[in-house]
């Protein structure tokens, strides 16, 4: 571990003593976010029968009690229809966290301060972009165990997008993530933007808080490699922001089967504006400014280094990174106007799975950060809400990894199985439709679409990506 990190960990374990020891001052922060009393709107009626009969009516207010504690609030379909049998089957949601491991700050400091261990064994690709700037990929390529599971019936492995938090930070859990996944057969990758997690900054921009156009090169090239796999998505908290961006502004082309976030920061602007509980505040302010002070002669000619290493909050920090700039100068409003994560998510075509925690002390109350209407109107948004959690915590007994990774895989699972049914259903109907059409019509319809992805060498030179 770097000086910095190490400097970085003993900052954040004392903080953790001090919300563990001085419960006294919660109080304060508290009101920086909101009450964390449970919204009782979310959570009433927890143990009420479900009603047999018409589908429609295990949906009748958008919010089904599942086993811990947990609700899953989404629109009625057939989709969630699916999902909510698998959630109640899931031994995952019924293993809670043990009572001293219940608090939300531990949950949510051991998931930031404690060392993240020896990890997966990762292969690092460099990819140039369009814009001569680079982003690294992580491919995930062992320990590979015995009795490695196939995640779907062609044989193919699944790739596995991981999306870390915007701060740059690899967790623990984001590791714990991809060796399940590995377990379970995906082939996962860790996407990094530009100066995060070791990757060079070549040129003076860094990638801005929901704008996608980095991913996006990452996406296709992703594809370009594993053209006939499924392709997953996972995000961990603000960066969670990058993933739903994505989605949105490519809708029914973003290339990916299904995709889910942990703790998701979805009202961006709010958050910001609002400020986090100042332990947290100046912890995550810290580790920017540390990982951006190895590019401070870089930034000099578009950024005032000076004003932004003096930043007092992650808000101001924000603005003078990407707003007050030497040469385009933006306001703080036309900044989110491009990079809110949810202004396009209607487009989005994706089913996506959040899941929340009731007493995150980082996004704060549900009633307050999390709109339901989203969950309520849109067939591809589903929130797993549960009481305890903490911000990206989700921990259980160790050796067990985040009981949110096996949820997500599980819900993975179900929707590979969802749609491959789905398209049986189509099958028959062409079928059925070709015997009363005749042979002519047989021909037509058996004829395949050619992929897209053929002239993707002649769009991209994938000479520019570089293995280390």
């Amino acid at each position: 571990m770097p000086p910095w990190g190490a400097a970085l960990a003993l900052f954040l374990a004392a903080l953790a003593l001090l919300l563990l020891l001085v419960p006294r001052l919660q109080s304060p922060w508290r009101r920086a976010v909101g009450a964390r009393t449970l919204p009782g709107a979310l959570f009433q009626d927890d143990h009420r029968e479900v009603k047999s009969g018409d589908p429609a009516d295990q949906f009748s207010d958008g919010r089904e009690p599942l086993p811990g504690g947990c609700s899953l609030i989404c629109k009625p379909s057939a989709l969630a229809q699916c999902l909510l049998r698998t959630l109640r089957r899931s031994a995952a949601l019924e293993t809670g966290p043990h009572s001293w491991l219940s608090g939300p700050h531990l949950q949510t400091l051991c998931h930031f301060v404690l060392p993240v261990g020896p990890g997966p064994e990762l292969a690092r690709e460099y990819l140039q972009l369009a814009d001569d700037g680079l982003v690294a990929l992580d491919w995930v390529i062992g320990p590979c165990p015995r009795g490695r599971r196939i995640t779907n019936a062609g044989g193919l492995p699944a790739v596995l997008l991981v999306i870390p938090n915007a701060w740059g930070r690899l967790t623990r859990n984001v590791l714990g993530l991809c060796l399940l996944a590995l377990e379970r057969g995906y082939y996962p990758v860790i996407f990094h933007r530009r100066g995060h997690h070791g990757c060079p900054l070549v040129s003076p921009r860094l990638q801005p808080f929901g704008d996608p156009s980095d991913l996006k090169e990452a996406v296709t090239y992703i594809r370009f490699r594993h053209p006939a796999a499924p392709l997953f998505a996972v995000s961990e908290g603000s960066g969670s922001a990058l993933l739903l961006s994505y989605l949105g502004e490519c809708g029914s082309s973003s290339y990916v089967t299904g995709a889910a976030c942990i703790s998701p920061v979805l009202r961006c602007r709010e958050w910001f504006e609002a400020g986090l509980p100042w332990p947290y505040e100046r912890g995550f302010l810290l580790h920017q400014k540390i990982a951006l002070s190895r590019y401070a002669t870089a930034l000099e000619d578009t950024v005032d280094t000076s004003k932004l290493f003096r930043s007092r909050s992650l808000r101001e920090f924000e603005e003078t990174l990407f707003c007050h700039t030497k040469s385009f100068p933006i306001s703080w409003d036309t900044y989110w106007d491009r990079n809110d994560p949810l202004r396009d998510v209607d487009e989005a075509a994706v089913p996506v799975l959040c899941i929340c925690s009731a007493d995150d002390p980082v996004c704060g109350p549900p009633d307050h950060t999390l709109p339901t209407e989203l969950f309520h109107s849109n067939p591809y948004f589903f929130l797993l809400l549960s009481r305890h959690g903490g911000h990206c915590g989700f921990l259980r007994q160790e050796p067990l990894p985040a009981w949110s990774h096996d949820v997500i895989l599980e819900s993975f699972r179900a929707l590979t199985e969802f749609f491959r049914m789905e398209e049986k259903m189509k099958g028959l109907n062409r079928r059925r439709t070709s015997f009363l059409g005749g042979r002519r019509r047989w021909g037509a319809l058996q004829k395949r679409e050619v992929s897209p992805s053929y002239n993707l060498e002649e769009t991209f030179s994938w000479k520019r990506s570089y293995t280390r």
